[in-house]
Protein backbone atom coordinates (compact mmCIF):
# COMPACT_ATOMS: atom_id res chain seq x y z
CA UNK A 1 0.00 0.00 0.00
CA UNK A 2 1.45 3.96 -0.79
CA UNK A 3 1.21 6.08 1.80
CA UNK A 4 1.03 9.19 -1.30
CA UNK A 5 -2.90 8.79 -1.57
CA UNK A 6 -4.73 11.71 -1.38
CA UNK A 7 -8.35 13.76 -1.07
CA UNK A 8 -9.06 11.30 2.10
CA UNK A 9 -12.16 12.88 3.92
CA UNK A 10 -14.37 12.31 6.81
CA UNK A 11 -17.76 14.04 6.99
CA UNK A 12 -19.82 13.83 10.12
CA UNK A 13 -23.49 12.85 9.55
CA UNK A 14 -24.73 11.97 12.96
CA UNK A 15 -23.58 11.73 16.01
CA UNK A 16 -21.86 15.08 16.24
CA UNK A 17 -22.96 16.95 19.13
CA UNK A 18 -25.63 14.33 20.22
CA UNK A 19 -25.51 10.94 20.57
CA UNK A 20 -27.59 9.45 18.37
CA UNK A 21 -27.62 9.18 14.44
CA UNK A 22 -24.01 7.64 14.41
CA UNK A 23 -23.02 8.18 10.41
CA UNK A 24 -19.84 8.74 9.18
CA UNK A 25 -18.87 9.39 5.66
CA UNK A 26 -15.44 8.70 4.17
CA UNK A 27 -14.26 9.31 0.85
CA UNK A 28 -11.74 7.83 -0.96
CA UNK A 29 -10.29 8.27 -4.14
CA UNK A 30 -11.73 4.60 -5.13
CA UNK A 31 -14.44 3.99 -2.72
CA UNK A 32 -16.97 5.83 -0.68
CA UNK A 33 -17.48 4.14 2.50
CA UNK A 34 -20.17 4.76 5.25
CA UNK A 35 -19.15 3.80 8.86
CA UNK A 36 -22.58 3.15 10.79
CA UNK A 37 -25.94 3.99 9.34
CA UNK A 38 -27.82 4.84 12.74
CA UNK A 39 -31.46 6.57 13.32
CA UNK A 40 -31.22 9.98 15.38
CA UNK A 41 -33.52 9.69 18.19
CA UNK A 42 -34.61 11.94 21.12
CA UNK A 43 -35.68 16.08 20.65
CA UNK A 44 -37.90 16.21 17.78
CA UNK A 45 -35.32 18.33 15.73
CA UNK A 46 -33.27 15.17 15.79
CA UNK A 47 -35.91 13.24 14.98
CA UNK A 48 -36.52 15.24 12.01
CA UNK A 49 -33.24 14.79 10.64
CA UNK A 50 -34.28 10.96 9.69
CA UNK A 51 -36.80 11.85 7.38
CA UNK A 52 -34.61 14.77 5.33
CA UNK A 53 -32.23 13.62 2.07
CA UNK A 54 -28.53 12.93 3.57
CA UNK A 55 -26.24 15.46 2.31
CA UNK A 56 -24.23 12.93 0.54
CA UNK A 57 -26.03 11.12 -2.66
CA UNK A 58 -27.37 7.74 -1.19
CA UNK A 59 -26.14 6.06 -4.28
CA UNK A 60 -22.39 7.02 -4.65
CA UNK A 61 -22.00 4.94 -1.05
CA UNK A 62 -20.41 1.39 -2.03
CA UNK A 63 -20.11 0.17 1.47
CA UNK A 64 -21.82 0.64 5.00
CA UNK A 65 -19.51 -1.11 7.56
CA UNK A 66 -21.47 -1.25 11.27
CA UNK A 67 -20.38 -1.25 14.44
CA UNK A 68 -22.98 -3.14 16.13
CA UNK A 69 -26.73 -3.81 16.01
CA UNK A 70 -28.08 -0.83 17.97
CA UNK A 71 -30.48 1.35 16.37
CA UNK A 72 -28.73 4.48 16.91
CA UNK A 73 -26.00 3.18 14.57
CA UNK A 74 -27.92 0.63 11.75
CA UNK A 75 -31.47 1.85 12.27
CA UNK A 76 -31.33 4.13 8.82
CA UNK A 77 -29.99 1.45 6.51
CA UNK A 78 -33.91 1.06 5.63
CA UNK A 79 -34.13 4.59 4.79
CA UNK A 80 -30.97 4.30 2.73
CA UNK A 81 -31.46 1.34 0.83
CA UNK A 82 -35.28 3.11 0.10
CA UNK A 83 -33.12 6.25 -1.33
CA UNK A 84 -31.28 4.21 -3.64
CA UNK A 85 -27.96 2.88 -1.88
CA UNK A 86 -27.17 -0.77 -3.20
CA UNK A 87 -23.72 -1.65 -2.29
CA UNK A 88 -23.06 -4.07 0.93
CA UNK A 89 -23.30 -4.26 4.49
CA UNK A 90 -20.63 -5.79 6.62
CA UNK A 91 -19.95 -6.14 10.26
CA UNK A 92 -19.80 -9.49 12.45
CA UNK A 93 -22.17 -12.76 12.53
CA UNK A 94 -23.89 -11.46 15.95
CA UNK A 95 -23.98 -7.99 14.77
CA UNK A 96 -25.80 -8.42 11.69
CA UNK A 97 -28.06 -11.00 13.87
CA UNK A 98 -28.96 -8.05 16.21
CA UNK A 99 -29.45 -5.67 13.36
CA UNK A 100 -31.80 -7.82 12.08
CA UNK A 101 -33.75 -8.38 14.84
CA UNK A 102 -33.83 -4.53 15.62
CA UNK A 103 -34.57 -3.39 12.02
CA UNK A 104 -37.75 -5.64 12.05
CA UNK A 105 -39.02 -4.22 15.19
CA UNK A 106 -38.27 -0.65 14.41
CA UNK A 107 -40.79 -1.06 10.88
CA UNK A 108 -43.29 -2.70 12.98
CA UNK A 109 -43.30 -0.16 15.56
CA UNK A 110 -43.38 2.56 13.12
CA UNK A 111 -46.21 0.76 11.06
CA UNK A 112 -48.10 0.72 14.22
CA UNK A 113 -46.88 4.02 15.68
CA UNK A 114 -48.71 5.44 12.35
CA UNK A 115 -51.74 3.22 12.03
CA UNK A 116 -52.47 4.27 15.27
CA UNK A 117 -52.02 8.21 14.77
CA UNK A 118 -54.33 7.75 11.67
CA UNK A 119 -57.06 6.17 13.52
CA UNK A 120 -56.51 8.33 16.54
CA UNK A 121 -56.26 11.18 14.64
CA UNK A 122 -53.24 12.67 16.93
CA UNK A 123 -50.55 13.48 14.02
CA UNK A 124 -50.44 16.47 12.41
CA UNK A 125 -49.31 14.63 9.02
CA UNK A 126 -52.64 13.33 6.80
CA UNK A 127 -51.85 10.56 6.60
CA UNK A 128 -49.07 9.73 9.12
CA UNK A 129 -46.48 7.54 7.51
CA UNK A 130 -43.70 5.27 8.90
CA UNK A 131 -39.82 6.57 8.14
CA UNK A 132 -39.59 2.94 6.68
CA UNK A 133 -41.98 -0.60 6.28
CA UNK A 134 -41.14 -3.98 6.56
CA UNK A 135 -40.69 -4.32 3.14
CA UNK A 136 -37.89 -1.70 2.98
CA UNK A 137 -36.32 -4.02 5.60
CA UNK A 138 -36.61 -7.40 3.75
CA UNK A 139 -35.09 -5.43 0.87
CA UNK A 140 -32.19 -4.07 3.55
CA UNK A 141 -31.35 -7.88 4.65
CA UNK A 142 -30.42 -9.19 1.34
CA UNK A 143 -27.02 -6.83 1.58
CA UNK A 144 -25.70 -8.24 4.54
CA UNK A 145 -21.83 -9.89 4.33
CA UNK A 146 -20.87 -11.13 7.84
CA UNK A 147 -16.94 -10.51 8.53
CA UNK A 148 -14.94 -12.42 10.75
CA UNK A 149 -12.79 -10.37 13.80
CA UNK A 150 -9.42 -9.59 13.60
CA UNK A 151 -8.40 -10.22 10.35
CA UNK A 152 -7.59 -7.02 7.70
CA UNK A 153 -10.48 -7.11 4.62
CA UNK A 154 -9.82 -5.92 1.36
CA UNK A 155 -12.44 -3.46 0.43
CA UNK A 156 -9.90 -2.19 -2.79
CA UNK A 157 -6.32 -2.25 -3.70
CA UNK A 158 -5.34 0.65 -0.87
CA UNK A 159 -8.54 0.48 1.24
CA UNK A 160 -8.57 -2.66 4.02
CA UNK A 161 -10.57 -2.45 7.25
CA UNK A 162 -10.38 -5.54 10.44
CA UNK A 163 -13.32 -5.87 13.23
CA UNK A 164 -12.01 -5.83 17.11
CA UNK A 165 -14.05 -7.10 20.12
CA UNK A 166 -15.34 -4.38 22.20
CA UNK A 167 -17.64 -5.25 24.88
CA UNK A 168 -20.65 -2.99 25.15
CA UNK A 169 -22.87 -5.65 23.59
CA UNK A 170 -22.98 -8.76 21.50
CA UNK A 171 -21.17 -8.36 18.32
CA UNK A 172 -19.89 -5.19 18.86
CA UNK A 173 -16.56 -4.11 17.70
CA UNK A 174 -14.47 -0.56 17.12
CA UNK A 175 -13.34 -0.63 13.47
CA UNK A 176 -10.02 -0.14 11.91
CA UNK A 177 -9.35 1.14 8.21
CA UNK A 178 -6.50 1.45 6.62
CA UNK A 179 -6.31 4.11 3.40
CA UNK A 180 -2.78 4.00 2.12
CA UNK A 181 -0.51 4.03 5.54
CA UNK A 182 -3.15 6.06 7.29
CA UNK A 183 -5.15 4.23 10.00
CA UNK A 184 -8.49 5.73 11.14
CA UNK A 185 -9.96 4.56 14.00
CA UNK A 186 -13.79 4.39 14.38
CA UNK A 187 -14.78 3.51 18.30
CA UNK A 188 -18.22 2.33 17.79
CA UNK A 189 -19.29 2.16 21.67
CA UNK A 190 -17.20 0.92 23.61
CA UNK A 191 -17.53 -1.39 26.35
CA UNK A 192 -16.68 -1.67 29.89
CA UNK A 193 -13.36 -3.57 31.38
CA UNK A 194 -15.82 -5.46 34.21
CA UNK A 195 -18.71 -6.62 32.54
CA UNK A 196 -20.75 -9.29 33.48
CA UNK A 197 -21.88 -11.01 30.61
CA UNK A 198 -18.96 -9.50 28.15
CA UNK A 199 -15.31 -9.41 27.51
CA UNK A 200 -12.91 -6.30 28.15
CA UNK A 201 -12.93 -4.33 25.12
CA UNK A 202 -9.24 -4.54 23.00
CA UNK A 203 -7.88 -1.68 22.51
CA UNK A 204 -6.29 0.28 18.83
CA UNK A 205 -2.48 0.49 19.03
CA UNK A 206 -2.12 2.52 16.39
CA UNK A 207 -3.87 5.05 14.92
CA UNK A 208 -3.33 8.17 12.84
CA UNK A 209 -7.26 9.39 13.03
CA UNK A 210 -9.53 8.40 15.50
CA UNK A 211 -13.28 9.16 16.70
CA UNK A 212 -13.60 8.21 19.84
CA UNK A 213 -17.49 8.53 21.63
CA UNK A 214 -18.12 10.10 24.64
CA UNK A 215 -21.45 9.31 26.00
CA UNK A 216 -20.05 9.28 29.48
CA UNK A 217 -16.98 11.16 28.62
CA UNK A 218 -17.90 13.46 31.57
CA UNK A 219 -19.18 10.52 33.98
CA UNK A 220 -17.94 7.80 36.48
CA UNK A 221 -20.22 5.01 36.63
CA UNK A 222 -20.84 3.92 40.92
CA UNK A 223 -19.51 0.82 41.39
CA UNK A 224 -22.59 -0.01 44.09
CA UNK A 225 -25.19 -0.83 40.86
CA UNK A 226 -25.94 -4.11 42.29
CA UNK A 227 -26.85 -3.16 45.74
CA UNK A 228 -28.70 -0.39 44.40
CA UNK A 229 -30.96 -2.01 42.30
CA UNK A 230 -31.40 -4.93 45.39
CA UNK A 231 -32.54 -2.00 47.36
CA UNK A 232 -35.05 -0.37 44.97
CA UNK A 233 -36.91 -3.69 44.21
CA UNK A 234 -36.92 -4.09 48.24
CA UNK A 235 -38.22 -0.64 48.50
CA UNK A 236 -40.62 -1.00 45.77
CA UNK A 237 -41.67 -4.49 46.92
CA UNK A 238 -42.34 -2.86 50.49
CA UNK A 239 -45.29 -1.01 48.70
CA UNK A 240 -46.81 -4.04 47.11
CA UNK A 241 -46.69 -1.93 44.15
CA UNK A 242 -45.10 -3.12 40.07
CA UNK A 243 -41.57 -2.27 39.10
CA UNK A 244 -41.62 -1.24 35.48
CA UNK A 245 -37.88 -1.39 34.00
CA UNK A 246 -37.71 0.68 30.67
CA UNK A 247 -34.93 -1.82 28.92
CA UNK A 248 -32.42 -1.51 26.00
CA UNK A 249 -33.72 -5.58 24.06
CA UNK A 250 -29.69 -5.96 23.28
CA UNK A 251 -27.40 -6.90 25.99
CA UNK A 252 -29.22 -4.51 29.15
CA UNK A 253 -32.19 -6.83 28.88
CA UNK A 254 -30.37 -9.57 29.44
CA UNK A 255 -27.73 -8.41 31.92
CA UNK A 256 -31.20 -7.12 34.04
CA UNK A 257 -32.59 -10.64 34.08
CA UNK A 258 -29.24 -12.35 34.82
CA UNK A 259 -29.00 -9.38 38.20
CA UNK A 260 -32.55 -10.18 39.03
CA UNK A 261 -32.33 -13.97 38.63
CA UNK A 262 -28.85 -13.97 40.83
CA UNK A 263 -30.36 -11.82 43.42
CA UNK A 264 -33.75 -13.63 43.77
CA UNK A 265 -32.10 -17.12 43.92
CA UNK A 266 -29.50 -16.26 46.48
CA UNK A 267 -32.70 -14.55 48.19
CA UNK A 268 -31.79 -10.73 47.92
CA UNK A 269 -34.65 -9.72 46.71
CA UNK A 270 -37.80 -11.22 47.28
CA UNK A 271 -39.65 -14.12 45.21
CA UNK A 272 -42.16 -12.08 43.35
CA UNK A 273 -42.70 -12.74 39.50
CA UNK A 274 -40.39 -11.46 36.90
CA UNK A 275 -41.46 -10.97 33.38
CA UNK A 276 -39.25 -9.83 30.28
CA UNK A 277 -41.76 -8.55 27.55
CA UNK A 278 -39.84 -7.40 24.57
CA UNK A 279 -40.28 -10.25 21.49
CA UNK A 280 -37.07 -8.53 20.66
CA UNK A 281 -35.22 -9.60 24.00
CA UNK A 282 -36.67 -12.90 23.38
CA UNK A 283 -34.78 -13.53 20.23
CA UNK A 284 -31.42 -11.47 21.21
CA UNK A 285 -31.59 -14.38 23.70
CA UNK A 286 -31.28 -16.92 20.80
CA UNK A 287 -28.63 -14.89 19.71
CA UNK A 288 -26.23 -15.38 22.81
CA UNK A 289 -27.24 -19.03 22.62
CA UNK A 290 -25.54 -19.07 18.78
CA UNK A 291 -22.35 -17.21 19.84
CA UNK A 292 -21.62 -18.44 23.04
CA UNK A 293 -17.40 -17.07 22.34
CA UNK A 294 -18.45 -13.44 22.35
CA UNK A 295 -19.52 -13.67 26.04
CA UNK A 296 -19.45 -14.72 29.11
CA UNK A 297 -23.22 -16.36 30.21
CA UNK A 298 -23.19 -20.30 31.05
CA UNK A 299 -25.25 -21.88 28.57
CA UNK A 300 -27.39 -23.60 31.49
CA UNK A 301 -27.36 -20.66 33.43
CA UNK A 302 -29.02 -19.02 30.50
CA UNK A 303 -31.35 -21.75 30.13
CA UNK A 304 -32.58 -21.65 33.99
CA UNK A 305 -32.52 -18.05 34.01
CA UNK A 306 -35.32 -18.20 31.13
CA UNK A 307 -37.59 -20.60 33.33
CA UNK A 308 -37.73 -18.63 35.97
CA UNK A 309 -38.78 -15.55 34.73
CA UNK A 310 -41.25 -15.27 32.81
CA UNK A 311 -41.16 -14.40 28.94
CA UNK A 312 -44.34 -12.36 27.83
CA UNK A 313 -44.57 -13.35 23.93
CA UNK A 314 -48.20 -11.81 23.26
CA UNK A 315 -49.71 -8.07 23.10
CA UNK A 316 -52.42 -9.32 24.44
CA UNK A 317 -50.49 -10.83 27.36
CA UNK A 318 -48.93 -7.29 27.85
CA UNK A 319 -52.52 -6.23 28.58
CA UNK A 320 -53.27 -8.84 30.63
CA UNK A 321 -50.03 -8.16 32.56
CA UNK A 322 -50.52 -4.09 32.47
CA UNK A 323 -54.29 -4.77 34.19
CA UNK A 324 -52.76 -7.38 36.95
CA UNK A 325 -53.24 -5.54 40.21
CA UNK A 326 -50.92 -7.82 41.48
CA UNK A 327 -47.20 -6.66 42.44
CA UNK A 328 -44.16 -7.62 39.88
CA UNK A 329 -41.04 -6.85 37.98
CA UNK A 330 -41.10 -5.79 34.24
CA UNK A 331 -38.41 -5.27 31.94
CA UNK A 332 -40.09 -3.94 28.84
CA UNK A 333 -38.94 -2.10 25.53
CA UNK A 334 -37.75 0.52 25.02
CA UNK A 335 -34.93 1.83 27.13
CA UNK A 336 -35.77 5.61 26.81
CA UNK A 337 -39.52 4.79 26.69
CA UNK A 338 -39.68 6.35 23.07
CA UNK A 339 -42.12 3.52 22.06
CA UNK A 340 -42.66 -0.35 22.25
CA UNK A 341 -44.79 -2.30 24.84
CA UNK A 342 -43.52 0.03 28.01
CA UNK A 343 -45.72 2.16 26.88
CA UNK A 344 -48.51 -0.28 28.26
CA UNK A 345 -47.32 -0.31 31.11
CA UNK A 346 -46.84 3.44 31.72
CA UNK A 347 -50.12 4.19 30.36
CA UNK A 348 -51.37 1.87 33.72
CA UNK A 349 -48.44 2.73 36.20
CA UNK A 350 -47.50 5.98 35.85
CA UNK A 351 -50.10 7.73 38.30
CA UNK A 352 -50.05 4.78 40.90
CA UNK A 353 -47.73 5.93 43.77
CA UNK A 354 -47.26 2.32 44.64
CA UNK A 355 -45.41 1.90 41.53
CA UNK A 356 -41.83 2.09 40.57
CA UNK A 357 -40.10 3.43 37.68
CA UNK A 358 -36.48 2.20 37.28
CA UNK A 359 -34.25 3.74 34.70
CA UNK A 360 -31.42 1.70 33.98
CA UNK A 361 -29.63 3.23 30.74
CA UNK A 362 -28.58 6.42 28.83
CA UNK A 363 -31.10 8.49 28.46
CA UNK A 364 -31.44 11.02 25.59
CA UNK A 365 -32.50 14.75 25.61
CA UNK A 366 -35.79 14.39 24.36
CA UNK A 367 -37.30 10.96 25.25
CA UNK A 368 -40.06 10.37 27.87
CA UNK A 369 -36.82 8.36 29.64
CA UNK A 370 -34.59 11.43 30.13
CA UNK A 371 -38.37 13.81 30.99
CA UNK A 372 -38.67 11.14 33.84
CA UNK A 373 -35.25 11.67 34.88
CA UNK A 374 -35.41 15.35 34.98
CA UNK A 375 -38.65 15.24 37.26
CA UNK A 376 -41.31 14.98 34.78
CA UNK A 377 -44.85 15.83 36.56
CA UNK A 378 -46.99 14.39 33.45
CA UNK A 379 -45.51 12.25 30.28
CA UNK A 380 -47.28 12.38 26.54
CA UNK A 381 -48.15 9.03 25.24
CA UNK A 382 -50.09 8.65 22.24
CA UNK A 383 -51.39 12.25 22.04
CA UNK A 384 -52.70 12.03 25.64
CA UNK A 385 -50.73 13.71 29.10
CA UNK A 386 -50.38 11.54 32.01
CA UNK A 387 -49.60 12.09 35.92
CA UNK A 388 -46.61 10.76 36.80
CA UNK A 389 -47.09 9.56 40.61
CA UNK A 390 -44.82 6.54 40.47
CA UNK A 391 -41.52 6.20 42.24
CA UNK A 392 -38.81 7.81 39.72
CA UNK A 393 -35.30 5.74 39.94
CA UNK A 394 -32.13 5.85 38.04
CA UNK A 395 -28.92 3.29 37.95
CA UNK A 396 -26.10 4.89 35.93
CA UNK A 397 -23.74 1.61 37.04
CA UNK A 398 -25.32 -0.81 34.81
CA UNK A 399 -24.81 1.18 30.96
CA UNK A 400 -23.00 -0.97 28.47
CA UNK A 401 -20.99 2.21 28.07
CA UNK A 402 -17.46 2.80 29.12
CA UNK A 403 -17.18 5.76 31.93
CA UNK A 404 -14.37 8.63 31.61
CA UNK A 405 -12.08 6.35 32.69
CA UNK A 406 -12.65 3.90 30.52
CA UNK A 407 -12.55 5.50 27.58
CA UNK A 408 -9.31 7.39 28.78
CA UNK A 409 -8.22 3.94 29.06
CA UNK A 410 -9.04 2.29 25.85
CA UNK A 411 -6.79 5.20 24.31
CA UNK A 412 -3.68 3.67 26.82
CA UNK A 413 -2.06 1.13 24.20
CA UNK A 414 -1.91 3.73 20.93
CA UNK A 415 2.45 3.67 20.29
CA UNK A 416 1.99 7.42 19.48
CA UNK A 417 -0.11 10.43 19.64
CA UNK A 418 -2.69 10.27 16.61
CA UNK A 419 -2.32 13.36 14.30
CA UNK A 420 -6.24 13.99 14.89
CA UNK A 421 -8.50 13.13 17.23
CA UNK A 422 -12.50 13.86 16.77
CA UNK A 423 -15.09 13.14 20.18
CA UNK A 424 -18.55 12.17 18.74
CA UNK A 425 -21.53 10.27 20.15
CA UNK A 426 -22.18 12.30 23.31
CA UNK A 427 -23.99 15.53 24.44
CA UNK A 428 -22.29 18.90 24.59
CA UNK A 429 -21.43 18.19 28.29
CA UNK A 430 -20.16 14.90 28.00
CA UNK A 431 -17.55 15.66 24.84
CA UNK A 432 -16.08 18.38 26.67
CA UNK A 433 -15.51 16.59 29.63
CA UNK A 434 -13.51 13.75 27.54
CA UNK A 435 -11.75 16.35 25.35
CA UNK A 436 -10.42 18.23 28.45
CA UNK A 437 -9.88 14.50 30.09
CA UNK A 438 -7.31 13.70 27.15
CA UNK A 439 -5.55 17.17 27.31
CA UNK A 440 -5.43 16.40 30.96
CA UNK A 441 -3.91 13.08 30.92
CA UNK A 442 -2.24 12.69 27.28
CA UNK A 443 -1.62 16.17 26.37
CA UNK A 444 -3.51 15.40 22.97
CA UNK A 445 -5.82 18.11 21.25
CA UNK A 446 -9.07 16.60 19.92
CA UNK A 447 -12.23 18.13 17.87
CA UNK A 448 -15.65 17.97 18.44
CA UNK A 449 -16.78 18.20 14.77
CA UNK A 450 -20.45 19.76 14.11
CA UNK A 451 -23.23 17.51 12.21
CA UNK A 452 -22.13 17.58 8.50
CA UNK A 453 -18.72 19.10 9.30
CA UNK A 454 -16.27 17.77 6.27
CA UNK A 455 -12.17 17.37 7.33
CA UNK A 456 -9.78 16.17 5.10
CA UNK A 457 -7.55 14.01 6.56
Amino acid sequence: MSDSIQGIKIQFLGAAGTVTGSKYFIQTPSKNILVDCGLFQGKKELRELNWKNLPVDDATIDLVLLTHGHLDHCGFLPRLVKEGFSGTIWGTEPTLEIAKIILADSARIQEEDADRANEEGFSKHKPAMPLYDSKDVEKTLPLFRPQALDKWIEIDKNVYCRFRYNGHIIGATFIEMKVGEKTIVFSGDIGKEKDLLLYPPQKPDNADVVLIESTYGNRLHPDNAEERLAKIINDAAMKQGTIIIPSFAVERTQLLMYLLWKLRKKGAIPGIPIYMDSPMGTNVLKVFEDNATWHKLPLDECREMCQDIKLVKTIQETYKLAESPNSKIVIAGSGMASGGRVLTYFIQYLGKSTATILLVGFQAEGTRGRALLEGAEEIKLYGKFYKVKATVENIEGLSSHADQKGLIEWLAKLDSKPKQIFIVHGEKDSSTGLRDKIKEVYGWDATIPDLNQSVSI
